[in-house]
């Protein structure tokens, strides 16, 4: 297992929609490994292969809250939503968006049939926190990002924002 980098916005590799995944193997397996040991790491709820580079239709999420709540990894190969139904708001956040936070529409209960870190099939209900964790991750699959769900006038101000660091970073290192 490794921490893989994160791709961070405006990084063309987060806009290209993922390939299938033909078969869950060891490759597949490292991946979702990789994914998880990430997510864990940078700390987040989520994490695309797109994410970290990899054009591949797999995600994870772990949405256990950490109160004494033990960790709860889900794999999703290959997923595809069955049922969106109701609507809720949430303030999300993105991994490949450091310190970026939005309201974001979703559906509220999704049910998602996807294939496990086995490649077996495997469907699930998720309302919440765990929904709206599935549709995040999902979007990366499909070259969808944070800055897509709000307004053009909320979309140029996080491009200023991460620009303006971007240039900082690059100026720290010099």
């Amino acid at each position: 297992m490794a921490v893989r980098p994160i791709l961070i916005y405006p990084d063309p590799r987060l806009r290209e929609v993922a390939e299938p995944v033909a078969e869950v193997n060891d490759e597949i397996k490292r991946l979702v490994d990789d994914l998880a040991e990430t997510m864990y790491a940078a700390p987040g709820i989520g994490l695309a292969a797109p994410q970290v580079g990899v054009s591949k239709r797999v995600f994870v999420i772990d949405t256990a809250t950490g109160d004494g709540e033990p960790p709860r990894l889900m794999v999703f190969i290959n997923p595809r939503f069955i049922e969106k139904t109701g609507e809720l708001s949430w303030d999300e956040g993105c991994l490949s968006f450091p310190d970026i936070h939005e309201e974001i529409v979703r559906a509220e209960r999704v049910v998602v049939q996807a294939l496990d870190r086995e490649g077996q099939l495997y469907e699930v209900e998720a309302e919440g926190l765990p929904a709206v964790a599935l549709q995040h991750e999902n979007d990366h699959l499909e070259g969808t990002l944070i800055v897509d769900h709000v307004s053009f006038f909320k979309r140029r101000r996080i491009d200023r924002e991460l620009k303006k660091r971007a240039k900082q970073d690059a100026d720290e290192k010099t």
